[in-house]
């Protein structure tokens, strides 16, 4: 079999699980998923230290990652949910306890942007498991609303929500569409939540890895190259690469081996697919 017929092998058995955009309202996509383009804080967003090297500790959210994320057979991290409850939940309210304390205009813009990932994944985690048992995120709230524009965290006085977090504070200020591979929604078909807290000093080196290890997973990037089925996070975003083309353009410059050879060429993309399952191992 050749590699690109093992992609698509791979890809249509998974598509079983999956959510295809076209079954879904598209109105029920935006309540989901929150809004399509950045809005950002404006007046209100949170100043940083441009001089500041100091760098914020993420040990416990480190040491929580490495315990409770394991990696799948097929290349999808998974987290034992129902081991971390019981043996961690309050190790993970103390390292969000810490980070809501945390003053953060006096670091820097790497590490800012380490702090709002780490704060979003732990945050998520956190919600997951004070609604266990779960089949998605999408089944807390109503009508499959999920828990992203509630209260989460509070910083500098500021109570945000998970939305503020990655739509109004990471997109429109740092403007780099490998947010995306970073903060982890609990589902399958999101790129993997990394089993290390991300910190200023490793930033680059763990958004290029991120960046890599989704586009070349068929939960990325699958299909065959007259059908390209991609993940529905390149759909919903797509204006923060700019155009199809972009978003293609991009994944080749991550896409190796069968990948790689999927994607020569490739002028369009024929479909969308995102699994919502949760991501419990």
């Amino acid at each position: 079999m050749s590699q690109a017929a093992s992609l698509e092998t791979l890809s249509n058995t998974k598509l079983s699980r999956r959510m295809i955009l076209g079954a879904v309202p598209a109105t029920a996509v935006l309540v989901a998923c929150g809004p399509s383009a950045p809005g950002g804080l404006g007046e209100d967003s949170f100043g940083s230290s441009e001089t500041s090297d100091a760098a914020i500790d993420h040990s416990m959210w480190n040491n929580l990652l490495q315990e409770y994320v394991v990696e799948g057979s097929d290349g999808v991290n998974l987290v034992e949910y129902n081991r971390f409850k019981s043996e961690a939940s309050d190790d993970l309210a103390s390292y969000l306890a810490a980070m809501q304390a945390v003053a953060i205009e006096d670091f820097g813009p790497d590490e800012q942007f380490a702090f709002w990932v780490n704060l979003y994944n732990a945050a998520t985690v956190d919600v997951i498991l004070k609604n266990l048992p779960l089949d998605s995120i999408r089944d807390i709230g109503l009508l499959g609303t999920g828990p992203w524009k509630d209260d989460a965290v509070t910083v500098s006085g500021r109570t945000l929500s998970l939305d503020n977090i990655e739509h109004d504070i990471l997109r429109p200020e740092w403007q780099d569409v490998r947010i995306h591979y970073a903060v982890n929604c609990a589902s399958i078909g999101c790129p993997n939540l990394a089993k290390e807290a991300y910190t200023g000093a490793k930033l680059e080196e763990m958004l290029e890895a991120a960046s890599k290890a989704y586009v070349n997973h068929p939960r990325g990037f699958g299909g065959t190259p007259d059908q390209i089925i991609a993940s529905n996070i390149f759909d919903w975003y797509q204006d923060d690469w700019g155009s199809v083309q972009d978003v293609l353009d991009h994944a080749r410059e991550y896409a190796e081996g069968p990948t790689a050879e999927l994607l020569e060429g490739a002028e369009g993309i024929s479909g969308y697919d995102y699994d919502w399952g949760l991501n419990l191992a």
